[in-house]
């Protein structure tokens, strides 16, 4: 890439970063009601999938990481078990879904590589909560958090699939369209 492209790019990461970001902060402020706390919809993957179709999976870390860090400190979060939670799981689930989408996408759909990026990102979740807490019995509140990624990944996996058909940046992409 020229130049221009590389600032171009580098322009649009930072648009998904700031989009990401807003998106964290808003459903931070909206508690969902479920039995068990802390399970959210994950409205900012649709972001880092997005990102991992148009880009790939090394900027879907980078704006996840970026993410994660601003939003934490927007919202006052930064350093906290939330952030770990989030940050942790965040990054799992962006590499997940971005392996899974480089290589298997002929075999997941992009509802499929959500889902998986929403269990990833509950399993890492809990396993850094288990060591915040240093008990291994909050992995039984895991096929809770499990049961409700089903839903949520398919969501976003709904809403990404929307996003890559109607707005897409074609001179980024290096993957097939979906």
């Amino acid at each position: 890439m020229n130049g221009r492209s590389e600032t171009r790019k580098l322009v649009y990461l930072g648009l998904m970063v700031g989009m990401a970001m807003g998106l964290h902060i808003f459903e931070s402020m909206f508690p969902i009601p479920a039995p068990f706390p802390g399970a959210k919809l994950g409205l900012a993957n649709i972001i880092t999938l997005f990102v991992v179709v148009t880009f790939g999976p090394k900027e879907a870390v980078v704006v996840t990481v970026m993410r994660t860090i601003l939003g934490s400190l927007m919202i006052g979060t930064f350093f906290s078990i939330t952030f770990f939670l989030s940050f942790f799981g965040g990054i799992a689930s962006s590499l997940v879904m971005g392996i899974t989408y480089r290589f298997l996408r002929d075999s997941f759909s992009l509802v499929g590589i959500s889902v998986l990026g929403a269990l990833t990102h509950n399993v890492v979740q809990v396993g850094v909560a288990a060591y915040f807490v240093s008990t291994a019995g909050i992995f039984f509140y895991l096929p809770y958090l499990l049961l409700f990624a089903l839903p949520t990944g398919f969501f976003v996996g709904l809403v990404t699939k929307q996003m890559t058909r109607y707005y897409r940046p074609l001179q980024y992409s290096t993957h097939p369209h979906p």
